[in-house]
């Protein structure tokens, strides 16, 4: 104990108070009284205390109680003894408190001397603290102080402590009259206080000497039965009124010094803490984060969503939605960097920003402790709420008949949950705040107006700070997201400060309340938060410096240790929280050299369910280069043997790694066969067993040296892995974050899940539904489509169609006939203003847009069509693979099939278009495949034939358009109505009028009929006069042959080659174009004007005998109409030629007669040799080979020539 106080006297206040916290941890007695080995003064060191909290149940209560240690107010039993005695004082209070351990060091312990240099005159205190069972043997929290030492040498620890205590309990030789110390014992005796002498020479049981007056004799007694004995006396004299005393109440003495007061910069750090805890008391707890610290709400929140959405578009129009998130975005930093910096953060960044560094790590650590104290006691009750709320919600959902009383209490319990969540409040959210202000201003490229240092100086302050051993929050826990720019600024700054040093992560993955912080706090000397239940939210790292002694060893310089929140809460479970544990377990593993899964008990089910999602995460993260490592603590594992006898339970742990990384792989088109081939594992070296932490029942349980020898064996497996890893540089841990999250951002569809066969099954459903859908889809639509045509089926479907399309021809006739209207009355207004042809246009156009909005607001208009829009979310949505090969003349034959000109743009055609790549691809497949393309050449095979196809679609969607959508059809007739307008403003008649309305639709008509007629001449005509038109197809096939020597161009033979339909068709349009341009004026302009002429005297024709027929029959101009239409009813039907391809070439059917009978032919085959397929309709056509000695394709060169 000597060495122990030896180096207590040597330590700064900081240290100091490290080594007394951890004493507590473990049990151990505290000093509380120490004297100064030098001037003799005693010392009380009430920082060391600070940092301690102790929490215990009172019997009977239903919660427990969690206070720092020095607020508690708690009755204390001070021992103490005069002169020399055979029996240990300290012992014996270890049987007190807990007779398994050691709390007091006592002369028997290993190690002890009989000599005390230090420690004479030294108090110790420890502290009882119950369970709330009936085997405690206090019912309230007490503490036990212990004067080391003859008390009659230690007068003044004497006077301070039975002033204080509640019990003194004094250890005597016997009690005699002549005895040097008997003044002192007879006025203890007096004093009202509870005395209990223990009599080292004395053999009688416990004696009641007077009222709270007891002596127990020691000598040659079970030690057992004296314990027992003066627990009786001790409850006995707890039980009346007594005094209680706090710890903060011992620096009132004015006999000793207090450490916080004879440390300048402790007080300084102190009073600039009070200052900023001053404002916080005058909020309500759940209301203080959105007064002070306003940045990291809901602004902050609502930006991280806009970012994660825009990572992962969804909607048609990806570009114009990236823009207006980004809009979004840019807005919501500008709300940021309106608000006013709060007087709390103004002395906070005061504070930090200035003065030596001494008194603002003090700062900083008050303000931690005093945010502690003021949050503990309202969190306490906020979590006994929401855990009795929780046991209701349980309850409830085990009865069926309760559904509306559940869905109020999980209402309620989600309130619960938002207070929890409001009213946390440590010196994380403050450097949040701090990392929100700096990337708001670094946003707005400026400085606040009320900040009174510039933010860019923000990121040195935090780096600053980590350099002193405080963790920094590198994944916020409440909007689950990474402050890139925040953290990418600091650790700039740490680079500039260290330099760019080589850094070891490790980083750690559990379930909630498994022992990580504890585990990392005992093996590297941290102090990450712990307790029981939720305590770290998102993930936060802190720097370990290495030693100089190990650099030798090691390859770096610094360990960054990565600690995160628990996975799988309870109180969180739902598909969000899911999402966010998956997201989080993947980016702190894929962020680590190495990765310590800690695991509760011996059941690695839920933690390998997170693995498979990490796994397959990293193989669709390709683009970040990772190489993780992983070991797996089992802890809490009672059998010490666990290790030998668990050899099956690895077998089977990497069995079922295995599998899943093999379905992972199959499922992502990976090469990975097991598990260590996407993070390294070896099975028998990185699988740990620990002790349970402590040896008993808390909170009086001391740690399990057991657990202390394991974190040293995991520490020396870490050290073997450090030794064979190079590091990675801050620079490089920099970018490895940034590609990290932002590949998490990307990847939305894997983290949803909770394992791969979920993933497997989703997908495998997803494909099914995708065709069943489409299988009904077409079905319905083809079903549409022939009811419209064949109206001979009298059905509902027919019935409901006729009527919506009469319904629709009533309303634009009515819009029509409106419009007429409407224009006939303002001509008659407008007939005195006939000559002003400037005001006749404006009243029109005024006129034509009232009636254009009217007609827009009462019909459906076809919008615009986005086709690579359109293509961009089905493949996001529905994450097609494994189609590779181009088949594009077959795509454009299937999109050619579409009929968009007539039925419009539907984004079930391309559903259709990329189910027709795929099957086509899947037949491809199933022949001797020597590629395997990966997903990526899919996608990228689809987005080119849709690329392609973009053109004719839009092309044919915007005819279709012009035809049916109102507003463009009322457009068209703009000009015909004003031509009509202009006809009435000058008193025109109707008759005339609708003479000159029928010319106008006569226009074309009679272009058209004119260029059928036309045509059909020149046809005739060009096979009588074209050599390569004037025969079959092997004559034109000739003539083609012919044309591709004469003209020696490669492209061309290219095309004969690879596609001979659409060569055929290129030549004859060509031969056509050619002919009738040579022809135009001696041959094709004569047949037009003619025809012309032809149609003119059959439309005047047309027009008198109409007009007879109405006479005769008294018709009006209905009948007239009818009777014109039928005369000058001339249509030309134009159909496709019938050109079918040999199934191994590709040469054309030589059979010119369409729809011939018998079987297709082909004179020889192409020397390309196979590229197509046979059977089927293949089977019956009539190949002759080539068996000329002289084929054109020889011609008499040599082969050399040839090429």
């Amino acid at each position: 104990m000597d060495v122990q106080m030896a180096v207590f006297h040597c330590s700064d206040g900081f240290l100091k108070q490290l080594i007394v916290t951890k004493l507590s941890q473990c049990q151990y007695a505290l000093p509380l009284l120490v004297p100064d080995p030098f001037t003799k003064q005693i010392e009380f060191p009430l920082w060391t205390f600070r940092q301690i909290n102790k929490s215990w149940k009172m019997r009977n209560s239903k919660s427990s109680q969690i206070q720092p240690i020095y607020k508690a107010q708690t009755p204390v039993v001070f021992f103490f003894r005069f002169g020399s005695v055979s029996s240990s004082k300290s012992q014996l209070m270890n049987s007190l408190i807990n007779e398994k351990h050691n709390t007091f060091f006592h002369r028997n312990c290993p190690g002890s001397s009989r000599t005390r240099d230090l420690m004479d005159g030294v108090v110790e205190i420890a502290w009882f603290c119950p369970s709330g069972k009936n085997m405690d043997k206090f019912t309230d929290c007490v503490a036990f102080c212990n004067l080391h030492g003859d008390a009659g040498d230690h007068e003044k620890q004497l006077q301070i402590l039975t002033e204080m205590a509640s019990v003194n309990v004094v250890l005597l030789p016997q009690l005699d009259r002549n005895d040097r110390h008997a003044e002192k014992i007879q006025i203890l005796s007096k004093n009202r206080k509870p005395l209990i002498c223990l009599l080292a020479q004395d053999e009688f049981a416990v004696t009641k000497m007077m009222e709270r007056k007891y002596k127990i004799g020691l000598k040659h007694r079970n030690q057992s039965d004296v314990s027992e004995e003066l627990i009786r006396a001790i409850n006995d004299c707890l039980s009346g009124s007594i005094s209680t005393f706090r710890l903060e109440d011992v620096s009132k003495h004015s006999d000793i010094r207090v450490d916080e007061e004879d440390d300048d910069n402790c007080r300084r750090g102190r009073a600039a803490a009070q200052q900023m805890m001053s404002l916080l008391k005058k909020k309500d707890l759940t209301e203080i984060k959105e007064s002070f610290l306003p940045h990291q709400g809901k602004l902050w929140y609502q930006w991280s969503q806009k970012n994660k959405e825009l990572h992962q578009p969804q909607t048609h129009a990806i570009e114009m939605e990236i823009s207006r998130k980004q809009t979004e975005m840019k807005k919501i930093r500008e709300q940021q960097h309106e608000y006013d910096i709060s007087e709390f953060m103004n002395l906070f960044i005061k504070e930090i920003s200035s003065g030596v560094d001494r008194k603002k790590i003090f700062f900083l650590k008050w303000l931690a402790i005093f945010l502690d104290e003021h949050t503990s006691s309202d969190l306490s009750d906020l979590h006994h709420k929401y855990n009795k709320k929780w046991s209701s919600v349980i309850k409830l959902k085990g009865n069926c008949d309760a559904s509306e009383q559940l869905k109020v209490e999980q209402i309620e319990l989600e309130r619960i949950s938002g207070e929890l969540q409001a009213a946390t409040f440590g010196l994380e959210h403050i450097m949040r705040e701090i990392g929100q202000i700096y990337e708001s201003c670094s946003s707005m490229k400026k400085n606040k107006t009320n900040l009174q240092v510039h933010f860019s100086s923000f990121p040195s302050l935090a780096a600053e700070m980590m350099i002193s051993g405080f963790p920094l929050e590198l994944m916020d826990g409440d909007a689950a997201h990474v402050p890139l720019v925040w953290i990418s600024a600091v650790l700039d700054e740490l680079i500039n400060i260290l330099g760019d040093q080589r850094v070891f992560v490790l980083s750690v993955l559990g379930l909630q309340s498994s022992g990580k912080s504890t585990m990392l706090n005992a093996m590297f000397g941290l102090q990450f938060a712990v307790s029981a239940g939720r305590c770290t939210r998102g993930a936060f790292m802190q720097l370990v410096k290495v030693s100089d002694e190990m650099k030798t060893q090691l390859n770096f310089d610094y360990i960054l240790v990565v600690d995160t929140e628990g996975l799988r809460a309870l109180e969180l479970a739902g598909r969000s929280t899911r999402h966010h544990d998956n997201e989080l377990a993947t980016f702190v593993a894929g962020l680590a050299n190495l990765t310590l899964i800690n695991i509760f008990g011996e059941n690695t089910a839920d933690m390998q369910e997170i693995l498979q999602i990490v796994v397959q995460a990293f193989m669709r993260m390709k683009k970040v280069r990772l190489n993780p490592r992983c070991v797996f603590v089992h802890q809490n594992v009672s059998d010490v043997t666990a290790e030998e006898k668990n050899m099956e339970g690895k077998r089977r742990l990497q069995k079922t790694l295995d599998e899943m990384t093999k379905l992972a792989a199959e499922e992502e088109d990976c090469d990975a066969e097991c598990f260590s081939d996407v993070i390294k594992f070896d099975v028998q070296n990185d699988v740990k067993y620990f002790a349970q932490l402590w040896e008993g029942n808390p909170p009086m349980a001391p740690p399990n040296p057991n657990y202390c020898e394991n974190i040293q064996e995991l520490k020396k497996t870490i050290m073997s892995h450090l030794k064979k890893s190079h590091g990675t540089v801050l620079k490089d841990i920099k970018n490895r974050i940034k590609d990290l999250f932002e590949a998490l951002l990307n990847e939305q569809f894997v983290f949803s899940f909770r394992n791969s066969l979920e993933i497997a099954a989703y997908k495998k459903l997803e494909t099914e539904y995708s065709n069943a859908m489409m299988k009904t889809e077409t079905k319905i639509q083809n079903y549409i489509e022939n009811e419209a045509i064949h109206e001979v089926e009298e059905t509902d479907l027919q019935r409901e169609l006729k009527e919506t399309s009469g319904q629709i021809d009533a309303l634009r006739t009515h819009h029509e006939n409106t419009l007429y209207e409407k224009i006939k009355e303002l001509a008659l207004r407008l007939k005195d203003k006939a000559k002003d042809e400037d005001a006749l246009k404006k009243k029109f156009d005024s006129l034509w847009k009232q009636c254009l909005n009217k007609i827009i607001k009462d019909t459906h208009v076809i919008r615009d069509i986005d086709i690579m829009g359109d293509v961009r979310k089905i493949l996001i949505d529905n994450h097609h693979a494994h189609f590779p090969v181009d088949h594009r003349n077959d795509n454009s034959g299937k999109i050619q099939s579409y009929n968009f000109s007539k039925m419009g743009y539907n984004i079930r055609y391309i559903h259709d278009l990329i189910d027709h790549i795929k099957t086509r691809v899947t037949e491809h497949q199933k022949g001797p495949v020597k590629y395997e393309f990966k997903n990526e050449f899919f996608i990228d095979l689809v987005l080119s034939i849709c690329e392609k196809a973009n053109k004719i679609i839009t092309d044919q969607h915007r005819l279709f358009r012009e035809a049916n959508d109102p507003v463009i059809y009322v457009e068209k007739k703009r000009e015909e109505y004003y031509h009509i307008f202009r006809k009435h403003c000058h008193g025109a008649t109707s008759a005339v009028i609708f003479g000159d309305i029928i010319c106008q639709k006569l226009k074309e008509p009679i272009e058209q009929s004119v260029y059928k007629k036309t045509a059909r001449d020149l046809t005739d005509e060009m096979r009588t006069n074209c050599e390569s038109l004037n025969g079959n197809r092997s004559n034109l096939e000739k003539h083609i042959l012919k044309t591709l020597a004469e003209e020696e161009d490669f492209e061309k033979y290219m095309n004969y080659i690879d596609n001979p339909k659409d060569h055929f068709k290129s030549f004859i349009r060509d031969e056509v174009s050619r002919y009738i341009t040579e022809k135009f004026t001696v041959s094709v302009l004569p047949k037009m004007k003619e025809n012309i002429k032809l149609l003119q005297q059959k439309i005047i024709k047309a027009a008198h005998e109409s007009t007879e027929h109405v006479q005769v029959n008294r018709g009006d101009v209905d009948l007239w109409l009818k009777r014109f239409t039928q005369q000058l009813s001339d249509e030309l039907i134009f159909s496709v030629k019938d050109l079918s391809g040999c199934p191994f070439c590709g040469a054309i059917c030589t059979n010119t007669i369409e729809n011939h009978d018998g079987d297709h032919s082909v004179p020889f085959h192409r020397i390309v040799g196979l590229n197509g397929r046979a059977g089927g309709v293949y089977a019956k056509w009539g190949i002759s080979p080539d068996l000329s000695e002289l084929p054109y394709w020889n011609s008499g060169k040599t082969p050399q020539e040839n090429i």
